[in-house]
């Protein structure tokens, strides 16, 4: 029997402070609730960010005070939504800050936090430069979300790069994985569709990936292109480069029916590393 879900990226673009990441995100949530979505997913950073040099300066708040979280706890609750807040800053105990992604149920509790694990640290040119370990926080460990449609894995953004958190996942459950990203331009036209579509045919999983859109204040540029991709690799709803609500009806059927066909995930066997492997010499 189909098990229908109707859900929406919002395509946000990256505002330097609270009050206008809310008046970007709030007029987009409230489309795609009135469009009948089941639960929304926001980017990474999608309560704002700007850049200082090679270091991420998004403004941050302790949790339990932040004004973008607490608006969007309260559009859940009046709403009736669930909602994936891709990331926001929140104050970390160590002077920096914490990249951090929560479920909101749909009476506006979170029900879930997931830190980010991998630091974008990168040199994509002598004037591309990336150091988000000089004012982030990495997190350590792997969530899950519960939700009453689909059981849903929390990355962001650079951990696409990394297979093995998303095969972790997977096969602890996960039917769609979202990654909430500020993907830079360069590397989205060069990675962001093919990583993507990647990590759900590994899994056998949906892929749902909300990603912001436009200048960062500051400097450098997002990516956009949300993406839900499904367990087949088949890209069934792109974002594009404006602005926006990605929204499609998708069938969570088609995970047990994916992996009924290649059932890979039940197909890993253990081995020896090769980081143990003695090199013969010639």
């Amino acid at each position: 029997m189909p098990r229908p879900l109707d859900i929406a990226c919002l395509q946000t673009r990256p505002m330097p402070d609270f009050a206008s990441a809310l008046d970007e995100a709030l007029p987009m949530a409230e489309a795609a609730v009135q469009a009948g979505a089941d639960i929304l997913f926001l980017p990474e950073y999608c309560g704002g960010l700007k850049s200082d040099g090679q270091a991420l300066t998004p403004p941050s708040a302790p949790e339990s005070s932040h004004p973008f979280l607490t608006a969007m706890r309260g559009f859940a609750a009046r709403h009736k939504v669930w909602i994936n807040v891709g990331s926001i800053a929140v104050d970390g105990a160590d002077g920096r800050i914490v990249n951090r992604g929560l479920m909101l149920d749909d009476q506006g509790e979170v029900r879930g936090r997931y830190d980010k694990i991998h630091m974008f640290d990168v040199t994509l040119s002598e004037t591309e430069v990336y150091r988000e370990s000089q004012t982030i926080a990495p997190g350590d460990e792997a969530v899950l979300h519960e939700t009453p449609f689909a059981v849903v894995g929390h990355t962001i953004c650079y951990d696409l790069r990394f297979p093995h958190l998303f095969r972790d996942l997977a096969t602890a459950g996960a039917e769609i994985i979202c990654c909430p990203a500020a993907f830079t331009r360069r590397t989205g036209e060069a990675h962001w569709h093919i990583l993507n579509r990647a990590r759900a045919i590994e899994n056998t999983c949906f892929v749902v990936s909300a990603c912001a859109i436009g200048d960062i204040p500051g400097g450098g540029q997002s990516y956009g292109h949300s993406l839900v991709v499904n367990p087949w690799g088949d890209v069934v709803a792109d974002g594009g480069d404006l602005p926006g609500v990605v929204q499609v009806r998708i069938d969570l059927d088609l995970v047990g029916r994916t992996a009924a066909r290649i059932p890979s995930l039940s197909h890993d066997r253990p081995f020896r590393s090769a980081r143990n492997h003695k090199r013969s010499v010639a």
